[in-house]
């Protein structure tokens, strides 16, 4: 949840004025946001006595009312500006009242900040949470700031895409409008802390470390460049306590006491707070989110029960965390995506779309679910997410030598299977090495880690792969790709990692860079502790070949003729996530070192154990089965 804004960019607000003379263009003074906006701050009061500091930022030249754009940050108000260099940047010239609030107990609020603290119950008036803290604000600045139209946006990325919905539960009703960007919704089941139960650890400590260090954000000082060695080094997850954070940081305390999924856990989540639409919703999210991708999903889809008015509404690109909101969206890493669909999404979609519900400006032309469909590098329009029509579920099985194949396995044979030795001592990087630290200020990997080609791990015993033959025709995907797996360990705990993948062709003129490059499309880990609920973890039955049925997300991808499709399974990924055991203990977060032992795992590929991956094919009337 890193992202807003400013705080981690150090982009300069440049409009440079170009006054014609004969032959020659001269530059003249650099518009700065001092020139178009006057700046303002405020402690504004809130129910409870306590005081957020924020920075508006009003229009000098203002011909009407005008609404306001509220966003609220845990990250600093001090260079909430450099956002009008892209990211607002549309919204800046369109004409709106500009709002950046501190969140409690961050750098210039008062009270005490609490990590994704959670929404009230909706009959207890005596608390206070986000939402309370969102309706006071509104109202303060609805009475003090002048000349405005009485409606209110709220938008943001990441933390502060969560606070924009937790304004939406119980909102003023002056707010008439938010996009929750990136949000995380359940920090325990598919966002920043953890997946399916497999704690994110390389994520979890440094997050952690940075907002709760301090009233500002600090970062933790590694004494190694690679930090895959020093979390290696660390040892058990109980050593985190024991040599650094002392007991000092809230929310690693909280990831000791509550390993499992207990209402701890559920009361931080949102949804089930969600009954209603109450406030037009943009959801936005980007296919190759290093950090939330779950949450914007979940969110729209819990919205989306309940959206009688048609007023839910999501977006999906080409994206990393927040890519959308500062880079032209031209490329990530290594992929071209032929078009700047960042500037398309800041411009042709946020604008107008805050525009026609804070303004009654223009025509709404905002499809249910606008995505990005990479591979053909398109835009779709769609009329529900998942698709409805037209998209047919088609398993890909994993078969002998390697093979992957839409044909069931015929045999039941007993040798039907894949094995591999996973060894907690030595596990397989999630990126290429060095893994330098997630806030690395000579530039992190992290951002794109999700397309980096996969090549780097396709060769080690601890990792199977299975691939088609190349496609004779392009092959698109729209909707929820599920891993299926049955599997069985001679340990008692096992994480499962499905990757899908796409594969250029060796012979690639076009881009000869990407020849035989391997990019993940989906992918995700499960904890086999897990396989029979996520509130009480159990031991795995050494041997016993088991059903493990996960999600690897939503997408929308086309596989080009040409290119092969492969599955790739493994069992550690580190150091974003933690190592298991594989030896049954009640509370990773207190294993020893003993507890850590090898384990072999098999993946079967029989008729009657069948693992697979299905995907949502997009399929002409005339094709479907």
């Amino acid at each position: 949840m890193t992202l807003f804004t400013g705080i981690r960019q150090s982009s300069v607000f440049i409009a440079i004025v170009l006054t014609l003379s004969p032959g020659r263009a001269f530059p003249q003074k650099a518009e700065t946001p001092d020139d178009r906006f006057d700046v303002r701050e405020a402690m504004i009061p809130m129910r409870d006595g306590i005081h957020l500091h924020t920075r508006i930022f009003v229009p000098k030249v203002q011909t009407s009312p005008l609404p306001f754009i509220l966003v609220r940050t845990p990250y600093g108000t001090k260079n909430a500006a450099d956002n009008f260099v892209s990211y607002l940047k549309a919204m800046a010239n369109d004409g709106y009242i500009f709002a950046f609030q501190d969140l409690r107990g961050k750098f210039e609020s008062e009270g005490v900040f609490v990590m994704q603290r959670p929404a009230r119950p909706l009959a207890d008036r005596s608390t206070v949470d986000e939402g309370t803290d969102t309706y006071d604000t509104i109202d303060w600045l609805l009475k003090n700031v002048a000349n405005n139209n009485g409606r209110v946006g709220m938008l943001g990325v990441s933390y502060l895409g969560w606070t924009t919905i937790m304004g939406a539960l119980e909102p003023h009703p002056a707010l008439r409008a938010i996009s929750p960007q990136a949000s995380p919704a359940d920090m325990w089941l598919g966002d920043d802390f953890h997946h399916n139960g497999a704690f994110r650890l390389s994520y979890g400590f440094e997050y952690a470390y940075e907002l709760e260090s301090g009233k500002d954000l600090k970062h933790f000082d590694f004494d190694r460049h690679d930090t895959y060695d020093w979390y290696l080094s660390l040892g058990p997850l109980a050593n985190v306590n024991a040599r650094y954070f002392h007991a000092k940081i809230p929310t690693w305390n909280d990831f000791v006491a509550h390993p499992d999924y207990d209402m701890f856990w559920k009361r931080q989540t949102m949804i089930p707070h969600i009954r209603d639409v109450k406030v037009p919703t943009l959801n936005v999210a980007g296919w190759w989110d290093q950090e939330d991708f779950y949450g914007p999903v979940r969110i729209y889809d819990a919205l989306e029960k309940h959206d009688s008015k048609h007023q839910n509404f999501l977006v999906v690109g080409p994206w990393n965390h927040g890519g959308w909101s500062r880079q032209p969206g031209d490329r990530l890493g290594a992929i071209a995506f032929d078009s700047a669909s960042a500037k398309y999404f800041r411009d042709d979609v946020q604008a107008p779309w805050f525009a026609y519900y804070l303004k009654d400006k223009g025509k709404l032309d905002q499809p249910e679910a606008l995505t990005f469909e990479a591979g053909t590098n398109r835009w779709r329009r769609w009329d529900a997410w998942p698709p409805r029509a037209n998209v047919e579920d088609r398993p890909l099985y994993c078969g002998p030598d390697e093979t992957l194949s839409f044909q069931r396995p015929a045999t039941d044979s007993n040798d039907a299977f894949d094995a591999f030795v996973s060894d907690p001592a030595h596990p397989v990087p999630y990126r290429h090495r060095p893994i330098q630290p997630t806030y690395f200020p000579g530039g992190s990997k992290w951002y794109e880690w999700l397309v980096e080609d996969q090549r780097f791990v396709d060769d080690r015993n601890d990792v199977l792969s299975w691939e088609t033959g190349p496609l004779d025709k392009d092959l698109s995907i729209a909707g929820e790709v599920v891993a299926h797996l049955f599997a069985s360990t001679t340990g008692s705990d096992a994480d499962w990692v499905v990757k899908l993948i796409d594969v250029y062709p060796e012979h690639y003129p076009e881009n000869w860079d990407l020849a035989g490059y391997q990019l993940m499309v989906s992918n995700e880990v499960f904890r086999g502790r897990y396989r029979a609920g996520f509130e009480k973890p159990a031991a795995i039955e050494p041997g016993a070949v088991l059903d493990y049925r996960f999600s690897l997300h939503t997408q929308n991808y086309t596989f080009l003729k040409g290119h092969r499709i492969m599955i790739q399974i493994q069992s550690t990924w580190f150091p974003i996530i933690d190592r298991n055991p594989q030896t049954f203990v009640p509370n990773i977060f207190e294993a020893k070192a003993s507890d850590f032992r090898t384990a072999t795992h098999r993946i079967h590929r029989t008729a009657s154990h069948a693992s697979h991956v299905t995907l949502p094919v997009v399929v002409k009337p005339s094709e479907a089965r």
